[in-house]
């Protein structure tokens, strides 16, 4: 069986290598055109991540790289290597997206839904009529603060928090027009949000919560008190400076173990499609409560952060150095839950057995200075 993927070197698409290995001898990887070193990327992160030197010693023989341009007709590639390669295709995981909350939605757009329109012309061409495994977003849920959000639910009727989940909304509906079209199936994968507690690493892409260290980090430029800086004394509770930061103090987010989910994911693979679309929300058993999130920064910044229903109309210099990342804001609000019950009725209870706390939030988006261990992680 030829498998092919998109989006192999992100947080989530190295995650998915390594899986697809153990249930496929190969894989063609459509790479990003001219940005290089893919091959070494994928090899080093299962180095990294204690991949069977087995598996490292095949790797040329069952890894192969394609470079593409998911922006360009036909791949960017040429007509004839383009048809070459739908040919071949049994299986397109199309995982590459641009997950930027504060992007632009024009970019956007060229990323996640040009480029999986151009994925989808893959499939069309390709004589094997290859099965489509699209990963979305469990937010294509949009706006919508409370309730329940359903597997089948794709509705834009409560707008967006973000450009990002418009420009997957789009991609999704573009894939259940297409199925439709043509006549073929396709597998809807919606993660929630991706974490990972294994440290920072400077050759592996960042944790999609980072930013918030980030925001920790440059919030302690902003802070003058004595002693401050990491590694310092520990400023006394009632002399740090308070942080308004809008969101609703019984707010929750689901947040994924990023392994977890892409061992989900290829379980779901190894089922028979409908013919249809079928859609499954990958997400975890349990919400982290936003009060969580807010004692992470808490923890990696001598402040005090405090949940208010608006964004501060005068916002002092640290709310404003707080507030780098506004795409994120709104979720801090958020009561809904996402149903999974499809995912539970063909697996089971899919329990990772990983409870996403305080402390595993920490030991994933520390910075390398931070985080006194890490090396030991790797």
């Amino acid at each position: 069986m030829h498998v092919a993927l998109t989006g192999a070197t992100g947080f989530l698409g190295l995650r998915l290598v390594r899986e697809l290995f153990g249930r496929h001898h190969s894989l063609t990887v459509l790479a990003h055109a001219g940005s290089g070193g893919a091959f070494e990327r994928i090899a080093r992160f299962l180095e990294l991540t204690g991949a069977p030197a087995e598996l490292i010693a095949e790797l040329p023989d069952r890894l192969r790289v394609v470079e593409t341009d998911l922006e360009q007709p036909r791949l960017g590639l040429p007509t004839a290597v383009f048809q070459r390669l739908a040919d071949e295709l049994d299986v397109i995981w199309h995982s590459a997206a641009d997950i930027n909350l504060d992007g632009d939605l024009a970019q956007l757009r060229r990323v996640n839904v040009e480029g999986t329109r151009q994925v989808l012309e893959l499939a069309a061409a390709g004589c094997r009529r290859p099965i489509v495994y699209h990963v979305g977003t469990a937010f294509v849920g949009g706006a919508r603060r409370d309730g329940v959000i359903y597997e089948d639910e794709l509705d834009d009727a409560y707008g967006f928090e973000n450009g990002y989940e418009q420009s997957k909304y789009e991609a999704e509906v573009l894939v259940r027009a297409w199925s439709l079209a043509h006549g073929r199936p396709v597998v809807v994968l919606r993660p929630s949000v991706l974490v990972t507690d294994l440290p920072a690493h400077p050759e592996l892409p960042k944790h999609p919560l980072q930013f918030i260290d980030q925001i920790a980090q440059a919030s302690l430029s902003r802070v003058d008190l004595p002693g401050i800086g990491l590694g310092g004394p520990r400023i006394p509770e009632g002399n740090r400076p308070v942080v308004r930061v809008p969101g609703h103090p019984l707010g929750h987010l689901n947040l994924m173990p990023v392994e977890h989910a892409a061992r989900v994911m290829v379980r779901l693979a190894s089922g028979k499609p409908s013919g249809q679309v079928d859609t499954y929300h990958v997400v975890h058993d349990h919400d982290v409560p936003a009060t969580t999130m807010t004692a992470a920064m808490e923890q990696l910044a001598p402040i005090r952060v405090k949940l208010v229903e608006k964004r501060p109309l005068d916002p002092s210099p640290l709310e404003t150095v707080a507030d780098l990342y506004p795409g994120f804001t709104p979720y801090l609000n958020h009561r809904r839950r996402f149903d999974d019950t499809r995912v539970r009725t063909l697996l089971g209870p899919t329990l990772s057995g990983i409870r996403v706390d305080l402390d595993y939030l920490l030991a994933g988006v520390r910075s390398k200075k931070q985080t006194t261990a890490s090396s030991s992680r790797w």
